[in-house]
């Protein structure tokens, strides 16, 4: 069997991109519904805005189910988890696709997001184990970069594809392509040698921690000013830009291109200074969301500034992923979950205030004010967590896969394996430690 880590030096393991593709198909069923919204009401028998009921539903599963899965799957083992998730992921879009009523399509919107959250958990565990500590953050940003290829990719495809065939041909289409991946999972992440002992008091004990609890209320803010604008970017480019309504798709795409770069460079940069990339990002993303007020009533401007707010409010995103894995320390697999949960919320909360300021007085230009507002908070939490002390080196731990995935290392050092994590006298490898006291 293919290794799942045997790659050159400063080459990715394969099982990260194997792993990407799969938060590729989870990105692309949540964001798909919305270019089908209108196909899908008058199927169901249901109004448009009823059937937006079927976004929501996605995103509170997302919510709640990302640490209820991550919890409830804890004890088992980290291949079989990611095989379950894409497996009930491509049976609820079989059930779906097969529906008539609404009531069950929603339900199955709400499993496939059980499903998604605890892919995305273990995913992220496996990830940076696979990788090491030396490039946690970028096997992070590529799993990531998954989902935002979603956007650029994924969903215009479906939407097209779902203008011509229905809606149930793109849910067909991702059930069969959960399928492959499953199989993928399957062959390219080996089993693990030994079970680590997993406990439920050990991963709610990791969230004791204040430092991790500040990453996560800053991708609460960062996500949630971003989607304010991006929920809303519609009648901002037709109303105000003067952009024709055939043309925003092509928009949308140079959205998910600069989110997809944004992902990639905080990726690249979060491994050696996580703190001056994601302020940096941040107060660059506030800075372009207060531009989009004052210069979005041009096109070449407005076209300009979205695809710069992307570029750097997801650079935040793989960065912040990264350190609440490695604040969990040895219980990482919640923190992970709840990171899913945190841009969740976020997206809610920012559309929600955003939606308000629309209907205000302060009209199109509303939600981009959400927006600044937001991303200029995030900096907030990043400060608190550069000049906090850290209590120890963060280090990055996966309970279970880790020995698997690592295993060529401890081959060649010949590393006792009837323990995980290795005994005081077998230290993981450290990464030098990251550059939390200061902003620059």
């Amino acid at each position: 069997m293919p290794s799942a880590t045997g790659s050159a030096p400063g080459k990715l393991p394969f099982v990260v991109w194997v792993l990407a593709a799969g938060t590729f198909l989870m990105g692309t069923t949540e964001f798909v519904i919305a270019g089908l919204l209108p196909e899908m009401a008058a199927d169901l028998d249901v109004s448009v805005s009823h059937a937006g009921l079927l976004i929501t539903a996605f995103a509170v599963g997302m919510i709640v189910g990302g640490p209820t899965m991550a919890i409830a799957t804890l004890r088992l083992p980290q291949r079989h988890t990611l095989i379950g998730a894409l497996a009930v992921f491509a049976v609820g879009h079989v059930v779906a696709a097969l529906s008539t009523s609404f009531t069950v399509v929603l339900t199955a919107r709400v499993v496939t997001a059980l499903a998604t959250g605890a892919f995305w958990a273990v995913g992220f565990v496996i990830a940076t184990a696979a990788a090491g500590p030396a490039s946690a953050t970028r096997a992070v940003g590529v799993m990531m970069g998954g989902l935002t290829l979603a956007n650029v990719v994924g969903v215009p495809i479906g939407s097209f594809v779902g203008h011509y065939t229905g809606w149930r041909g793109p849910f067909w289409a991702l059930a069969v392509l959960a399928a492959l991946a499953a199989a993928f999972v399957g062959r390219f992440i080996p089993p693990a040698e030994q079970r680590a002992e997993v406990s439920v008091r050990a991963e709610v004990l990791a969230l004791r921690q204040g430092r991790l609890w500040l990453a996560l209320g800053a991708a609460v803010l960062i996500m949630g000013g971003i989607m304010a604008v991006y929920t809303y970017i519609t009648p901002l480019l037709t109303g105000r830009a003067g952009i024709p309504a055939a043309v925003v798709p092509l928009v949308l795409i140079a959205f998910g291109i600069g989110a997809l770069g944004g992902t990639a460079i905080g990726g690249r940069l979060g491994d050696h200074r996580p703190m001056t990339t994601t302020i940096t990002a941040a107060v660059a993303a506030a800075l372009a969301l207060l531009l989009v007020i004052p210069l979005s009533d041009g096109p070449v401007t407005a076209v300009a500034l979205i695809f710069l707010m992307a570029l750097t409010g997801f650079a935040v995103n793989p960065v912040l992923t990264s350190l609440v894995v490695r604040f969990a320390g040895d219980a990482p697999t919640l923190a992970s979950a709840l990171t899913t949960s945190a841009y969740n919320t976020g997206i809610a909360i920012g559309s929600a205030i955003a939606g308000q300021a629309l209907a205000s007085s302060l009209g199109l230009t509303g939600p981009a004010l959400v927006g600044a507002v937001l991303a200029a908070l995030t900096v907030v939490p990043l400060i608190a967590l550069a000049t906090l002390s850290p209590a120890g080196r963060p280090r990055i731990v996966a309970q279970r896969a880790a020995p698997a995935l690592d295993r060529s290392r401890t081959e060649k050092k010949q590393a006792p394996t009837r323990r995980w994590p290795p005994a005081p006298a077998e230290p993981l490898p450290q990464p030098p430690p990251p550059e939390m006291r200061s902003p620059s």
